[in-house]
């Protein structure tokens, strides 16, 4: 095949154009491409009055060395078609368990079952099904379960969000990720966009077909089942304890542990902590707020006259400032016509996420707005002091917004002039276990509420419209990332405990859907390199 790039397509073009416009691009003959396949398609707003598409598709010629061999645009190149390779194994002696069934170890549990490995999953939370009951009950007004909810569970915590899968990472196994999601039923676009999301809407399906196909392989899959201590034997992984919700304990003997636990087991870090069998040091992370905007002036602001066209749908905004103090302020987790979700996994605190059904039909969008925050924030040495801090976080905004938790929310306007707010503006909060208007400043230190407050301020820069009077700060976001890591050294074992891998978010080494499942997908081939020696 051959890959021709920088494709220009009109936003109402139909397959003939595509067609057209890559024969263009190659200057040969359209009777010359026997067949095309899209392979990346992203929107070119740079110009508001030219707004289109950018295409990258793969070429099958009658003549393609010819072709080749005449090709004078470098960019043109032959391709192979993508293959992932289960590494060559042997069957290990114990059955490899993973802990912690979202992205991470998801893909390190499917890729061991493709392998012949029968792997174990141990998941506290529920299975899909029953945890969206859970999580649907909680949001309208019933008991948090704090073993199954936005943050545990069949999927993780990107099963309630936009299931947004673009990502920094060049590794190849992205694609491998991409495969088999599309093939478990996540639109098949994923393969194709720039910007691919599953929506909150497909991916418990999509989950569900995975978990089918580990166990239809071999592999074991327990939910409602806990981690709660692991046993060394001359330095390695010997056996692990589990416990399942009504309190009956289990050791399940093992060699090869991998510890996907997500970024928000924090009982779970206290028990390796106190285990004293893993090395666990803080790391930055980053806290702040849901902004919530109408999703009318984003597609204003990043369309101009085309906001309306059908083609582009809702659209979406990524923004990053450096600030005087030398802290960065970013949006992440951007979801368009999406909601504000009550995201809560321990009582008392209240926690923000986003989330948006496949199709981003709804009436706002948002996004986190975030402040980087270090060890010289943390108040303390202790390697878990970072989530110490987060839990301080949510309980105040539990507090604010009245200990039912509901949220507690600030009108822009008023956050930007230091008052409390004390109404709602034109954009109604769609946080479903209701809001309280306050004054944020009590919730965040004074440097963090001012490197908020000045990153709004110099996004509106680069953004007209993001310091929108009456958009809506929604209280606390503080689980964007794990606040600790595991270590772990170049075998991706923990460097203390041989046998046991850290893995994803959680261990400190992953940012999204993507990036965790690549990672899962590589402590799994270490195990299965292990095999061999």
């Amino acid at each position: 095949m051959i890959r021709v790039p920088e494709i220009k397509l009109p936003l109402d073009s139909t397959e003939e154009d595509l067609l057209f416009y890559t024969a263009k691009q190659m200057k040969t003959d359209v009777k010359e491409i026997q067949s095309i396949q899209l392979v990346k398609r992203s929107i070119d707003a740079r110009n508001k009055q030219n707004i289109h598409f950018i295409c990258t598709v793969d070429v099958a010629l009658n003549h393609e060395s010819v072709f080749m061999k005449h090709n004078k645009n470098s960019k043109i190149k032959y391709v192979a078609p993508y293959e992932y390779t289960i590494p060559a194994t042997k069957k290990l002696e114990t059955r490899p368990i993973v802990v912690g069934f979202g992205p991470a170890g998801m893909f390190a549990a499917l890729i061991l079952a493709q392998a012949g490995q029968n792997p174990i999953v141990i998941e506290r939370g529920s299975a899909v099904e029953k945890r969206q009951e859970q999580v649907f009950s909680f949001w309208y007004g019933e008991k948090l379960n704090p073993e199954s909810n936005v943050q545990f569970g069949e999927g993780g915590a990107g099963t309630f969000s936009d299931g947004k899968l673009n990502t920094g990472t060049k590794d190849g196994r992205a694609r491998k990720v991409l495969l088999e999601l599309a093939e478990a039923g996540a639109p098949s676009e994923i393969l194709y966009l720039a910007h691919p999301h599953i929506g909150t809407d497909y991916l418990p399906n999509t989950v569900r077909n995975i978990r089918k196909k580990i166990i239809s392989l071999g592999g074991e899959i327990h939910f409602d089942t806990k981690l709660t201590n692991i046993t060394e034997k001359n330095g390695a992984i010997s056996s692990i304890e589990i416990q399942t919700q009504n309190g009956t304990s289990t050791i399940l003997e093992t060699k090869h542990l991998i510890l996907a636990i997500g970024h928000s087991a924090r009982d779970t870090y206290e028990m390796l902590y106190n285990s004293n069998l893993v090395h666990i040091e803080q790391k930055p992370f980053s806290i702040g707020a849901r902004i919530e905007h109408p999703q009318s002036l984003i597609n204003r602001t990043q369309f101009g006259p085309y906001e309306k066209h059908p083609v582009l749908g809702a659209a979406e905004y990524k923004q990053a400032v450096h600030l005087k103090n030398g802290r960065g302020v970013y949006t992440f987790c951007m979801c368009p016509g999406g909601i504000v979700v009550a995201s809560a996994s321990e009582e008392g605190g209240v926690v923000t996420n986003g989330m948006s059904n496949f199709a981003r039909n709804g009436k706002n969008a948002n996004a986190a707005l975030l402040v980087g925050v270090g060890p010289s924030d943390f108040g303390d040495v202790h390697p878990l002091a970072g989530m110490y801090l987060q839990r301080k976080l949510e309980q105040r905004a539990f507090e604010l917004g009245g200990k039912t938790y509901a949220a507690p929310v600030q009108r822009v306007e008023d956050f930007i002039e230091r008052r409390a707010s004390t109404r709602l503006g034109d954009v109604t909060p769609t946080y479903q276990r209701g809001v309280v208007p306050c004054d944020l400043s009590s919730c965040f230190h004074e440097e963090i509420y001012e490197s908020l407050r000045e990153g709004i301020l110099k996004i509106n820069h680069n953004m007209n419209g993001f310091s929108y009077g009456d958009a809506l700060l929604t209280a606390v976001e503080t689980r964007s990332s794990a606040p600790i890591r595991i270590l772990r050294d170049e075998t991706l074992q923990s460097v203390t405990l041989k046998g046991l891998y850290p893995c994803g978010e959680g261990a400190g080494y992953a940012g999204g859907i993507v990036s965790a499942a690549v990672d899962g997908i590589k402590c799994a081939e270490q195990i299965l390199y292990s095999a061999l020696q």
